[in-house]
């Protein structure tokens, strides 16, 4: 089971740790990459424990409402580059949005406790391959810059097509001739 108190410690856990927003962030490279999010309901997913770092994987845990499940499709997609994936059923107790009297629990001003059901779903990513693509990403980006350069270099030293017109039309004209 999930519990609100738990996902919320976790997400102030992570935002006060540089490390664990950035292991996050190459954690969620590595599934961009991968083109998860081509597959239904990836995208939906919302990060309810983790990234817990081990010597060698880090392991997120997402959570799906139950009629958005994750396509599996996605999951064996990261289980052939070395990840391990778990699919789990639970439940998720939140507050409901007071609208009417009916939603105040009887005796307090608060709000009614649901009980949803989700889909967890706990990924063990390898960091080997976390670090592979990070360092392809920072390649690729060093390509596109060093491509920039170049093709920046290339103008300036090629002259211009109306420039190079110019050129030719007075390198093609006949030397004056004294009047006799």
């Amino acid at each position: 089971m999930v519990d609100l108190k738990s996902i919320i410690q976790n997400i102030e856990t992570i935002y006060g740790s540089n490390n664990s927003l950035n292991i996050l962030k190459d954690f969620e490279r590595v599934i961009d990459e991968l083109d998860l999010y081509v597959f239904d309901n990836w995208i939906d997913g919302e990060l309810v424990q983790g990234p817990k770092e081990s010597k060698y994987f880090v392991e997120c845990t997402f959570m799906w409402e139950y009629e958005k499940m994750p396509d599996p499709t996605g999951a064996k997609r990261l289980s052939e580059y070395g990840c391990k994936v778990q699919f789990a059923e639970t439940h998720f107790h939140s507050v409901r949005k007071i609208k009417t009297p009916d939603d105040i629990r009887p005796g307090t001003k608060k709000g009614k406790i649901d009980r949803k059901e989700v889909w967890l779903v706990k990924i063990l990513m390898p960091k080997k391959l976390m670090t592979d693509i990070q360092k392809g990403s920072k390649d690729l980006d060093l390509n596109k810059i060093e491509d920039i350069v170049n093709q920046n270099f290339r103008k300036s030293i090629s002259p211009d097509a109306s420039e190079q017109q110019v050129q030719d039309m007075t390198n093609a004209q006949p030397a004056e001739q004294p009047a006799a």
